[in-house]
């Protein structure tokens, strides 16, 4: 089922609040006040100052104000970390994650019910790919943990990475209104800087991304230092080589003026060696990037083992030595598989719903 984005009011910027407003005979004021109860994530019964007949009409009419509800919480007990299972108004759910930091609160949220990239090391891709998110769906998580975490005129979340279930690029539009709609100032206002896109390399959306004046931090999900062994982890490179990558970022470099975050997850005698340390070195050599090695975290259906501690960080120091920027990432939320390439739809199995 694909929701119809006219339905759902956070998929409305305020411009558009304040045409439908107007459908509706109600003063651009009014579509502020409705605009600011949406980025609160409130419900219709409390929007208190607007009026009971304008509200009912929207009822009647079938809009809803916020696509996604919190259905359960889980919290590690290994560190600060809470996964949330969001129900979408169709009854999917959809998983996220919230990592807290001493600069602030990151969350991770996801795109797409499902994904179709398939990579052979991440969860989200067993179930396929379900429908995309709409903007007002991806914006919906952030306002759902932000009520949670956060409260009347402050913000529980700091950072976004679009890093959950799904390929952001792979639901371009959508993506694009959410990136919108979360850097409003009259909104979420969340700062542009503080927004990271993570995708496996949709180079033709990765220039047009630059092209469209969108600018989040770009981390590429590289994970092989060569176009034989990525064929082997991730079919998309079947699509796109590592060259066509770089030429693709060297482009969004040009245009942004932003760092590029390569992303490569560590799989025991995979891609952990040595020449695979020098090849990687070879490959981003001369980028304005910095690479984040991650400890593969396990997933039972693919049967794929990470890194020893010792191997992660000896490939760290073979980059570093060849001058690449490169830190391994703290593995956070693994107890309740909440942590990189472990969220999906499992829940709904497990329920049964």
């Amino acid at each position: 089922m694909i929701m119809e984005e006219t339905k759902l009011l956070t998929d409305k910027s305020l411009e558009e609040i304040e045409k439908l407003a107007a459908d509706y005979g109600q003063p651009k004021f009014r579509a502020r006040q409705l605009f600011e109860w949406l980025s609160k994530g409130k419900d219709f019964d409390a929007m208190s100052n607007l009026p009971k007949a304008f509200i009912q009409s929207l009822k009647d009419d079938g809009y809803k104000p916020c696509g996604v509800e919190v259905h359960r919480q889980f919290k590690s007990q290994k560190d600060e970390t809470v996964k949330y299972i969001y129900k979408l108004n169709d009854g999917n759910l959809i998983e996220g994650v919230l990592m807290k930091y001493k600069y602030g609160n990151t969350l991770c949220v996801s795109t797409q019910v499902g994904c179709r990239m398939n990579c052979s090391f991440c969860a989200s891709g067993l179930d396929g790919l379900i429908r995309n998110l709409s903007a007002g769906e991806i914006l919906g998580q952030v306002i759902a943990v932000n009520a949670l975490n956060g409260g009347e005129g402050s913000r529980g979340v700091t950072n976004i990475v679009l890093m959950g279930s799904g390929e952001p690029l792979d639901n371009y539009d959508n993506v694009c209104k959410f990136l919108s709609l979360a850097s409003d100032e009259r909104g979420l206002n969340v700062s542009k800087r503080n927004v990271s896109l993570s995708t496996c390399g949709l180079c033709d959306n990765i220039r047009r991304l630059a092209d469209d004046g969108y600018s989040p931090t770009l981390t590429i999900s590289l994970h092989a230092p060569n176009d034989e062994m990525r064929r082997q982890i991730m079919p998309i490179a079947k699509k796109y080589s590592i060259s066509d990558i770089i030429s693709a970022v060297k482009y969004y470099f040009d245009k942004t003026g932003r760092r590029i975050i390569f992303e490569y997850s560590m799989i025991a005698g995979k891609n952990d060696t040595p020449e695979c340390a020098r090849q990687l070195a070879d490959v981003v050599k001369g980028l304005a990037c910095h690479v984040n090695l991650i400890p593969l975290n396990y997933v039972k259906e693919r049967g794929l083992d990470g890194s020893s501690k010792k191997d992660v960080y000896r490939f760290m120091a073979m980059l570093e030595s060849r001058g690449v920027s490169a830190t391994v990432r703290r593995s956070m939320g693994s107890d309740i598989d909440g942590a990189c390439g472990q969220l999906r739809r499992k829940i709904l199995e497990d329920e049964n719903l």
